[in-house]
C-alpha cells in the first residue's frame, strides 16, 4: 500500500485484543524488570490527527485497574519502517491533549505525594490536566510535549505498533524506536 492508502485504512477505531504485557524503566528488588500491563483504545482520525486511551492496570488480566492516560494529537509520518512491507515511522505528539485519571486509591494517593505542583489533590476518577506541565511519574519537564517515535503496520483487520524495548527505554528518539511488533489492535 501506498501511504495514502495506509491513512485510510487505519481511520477510525482499533482496540487491544487483551491486556498487553511491557517492560517498565523500573526494576524489582531483585534487579529484574518490572512489567506494567495496559489495554489500549486509539482513535486514527482524519488530517494526521489520533485520540488514545490507556487504562493501566496491576495485574496481567487487567482486573485491577491503576489508571487511566488520554493523549490526543498529531501523527508526523516519517517514512517506511524495515520491519514489514506496508510498515511505517510515526511520531504521535501528544500536544492538543494528555490527561490522567486515578483508578485506584493508592495510584491516587502515590500521585498526591509525587505530582503535587500545579495539581489539585489527586482523587480517583479525577481527570486531570498534565499537557506541558511536570509530571513526574511520567518523567515530563514543564512546558515539555509528549512524543514517540514508533511504528505503525496493518494487516487486514490488525495494526500493530511497534513493542517496547525489552529494557523498558521508551521511544524518546529515533535511536529508541521499536524494532519489532508487538500485539495488535483489532478494529473496534
Amino acid at each position: 500500500m501506498i501511504l495514502t492508502e495506509i491513512k485510510q485504512h487505519i481511520l477510525g477505531e482499533w482496540t487491544s485484543i487483551a491486556p498487553e504485557i511491557r517492560p517498565s524503566s523500573l526494576k524489582n528488588e531483585d534487579g529484574s524488570i518490572k512489567p506494567f500491563y495496559l489495554k489500549r483504545n486509539f482513535k486514527y482520525l482524519s488530517n494526521d490527527k489520533f485520540e488514545l486511551e490507556i487504562i493501566n492496570s496491576a495485574d496481567p488480566f487487567g482486573k485491577t485497574p491503576l489508571s487511566k492516560i488520554w493523549l490526543s494529537g498529531n501523527t508526523v509520518w516519517q517514512g517506511e519502517h524495515p520491519i514489514a512491507a506496508d510498515a511505517q515511522k510515526v511520531k504521535f505528539i501528544a500536544d492538543e491533549g494528555y490527561q490522567v485519571t486515578p483508578l485506584i486509591q493508592p495510584f491516587a494517593d502515590l500521585l498526591n505525594k509525587i505530582a503535587v505542583n500545579g495539581y489539585e489533590t489527586w482523587e480517583v476518577n479525577k481527570t486531570q490536566n498534565i499537557l506541558k506541565k511536570a509530571f513526574a511519574p511520567f518523567g515530563l519537564a514543564e512546558g515539555q510535549v509528549f512524543a514517540e517515535y514508533d511504528l505503525i503496520y496493518p494487516l487486514d483487520n490488525l495494526l500493530f505498533w511497534g513493542a517496547r524495548n525489552v529494557d523498558g527505554r521508551g521511544f524518546d528518539t529515533e535511536e529508541n524506536r521499536p524494532t519489532n511488533l508487538q500485539i495488535p489492535l483489532i478494529r473496534k
